[in-house]
């Protein structure tokens, strides 16, 4: 202690460190340090945790996607391979029950080597000519109905229009050749002749 005219003074400094009432702001800073980096690693634990979530959920969907294109690739050869083998063994079956009308055709040929008789090649080639049809129809060719029938552009080609007051208009007066399908499709539309109005 230090007497100055007749006071006594103790050393007192505001700014001393080692002062009770500065070492809670010490360690409320390095408490806050430390709970910063503790909440980083936190974060950064976290962060890492849900990358390799999401990770393994790409790996997984990646996965599928990868089966599912080979699947779809299989199901698209398999099913090049099935149209390949309809149109090959469908035109087969078509070929082998034209051949069976050929050999009608040369035997009816045979036949009528020496014939003069007009009616017996007539009956011969009306045999065959049904044959045809059946067969044909089998493999599923169906005839177009047009005459007597409305005008319908689905079925029907108009190369001809005639005025008239015998049938009412947009009717099929007749076939100038006829129209085939097979089932809901046109394989050749009916080549007509049209009513219009006089």
């Amino acid at each position: 202690m230090l007497r100055v005219r007749g006071k006594t003074m103790s050393h007192k400094h505001n700014n001393n460190p080692f002062k009770k009432d500065a070492e809670p702001e010490v360690c409320n800073k390095e408490q806050s340090e430390i709970d910063k980096k503790e909440e980083t690693i936190i974060e950064e634990v976290e962060e890492n945790t849900e990358n390799n979530k999401l990770q393994e959920e790409y790996d997984k969907l990646n996965q599928q996607y990868i089966r599912l294109a080979a699947d779809f690739d299989n199901y698209r050869k398999r099913q090049e391979q099935e149209r390949e083998n309809l149109l090959r063994y469908g035109a087969e079956n078509a070929l082998k029950k034209m051949a069976e009308i050929l050999d009608n055709f040369e035997r009816g040929e045979k036949a009528l080597e020496n014939v003069e008789d007009c009616q017996q090649i007539k009956d011969s080639f009306n045999l065959i000519h049904k044959q045809v049809i059946e067969t044909l129809q089998k493999l599923g060719l169906e005839e177009i109905e047009a005459e007597g029938k409305e005008f319908d552009p689905n079925f029907h080609e108009a190369v001809m229009q005639t005025p008239t007051s015998d049938h009412s208009e947009h009717t099929v007066i007749n076939v100038l050749q006829k129209g085939y399908k097979m089932g809901d499709k046109v394989l050749r539309p009916a080549l007509v002749n049209v009513a219009t109005a006089e």
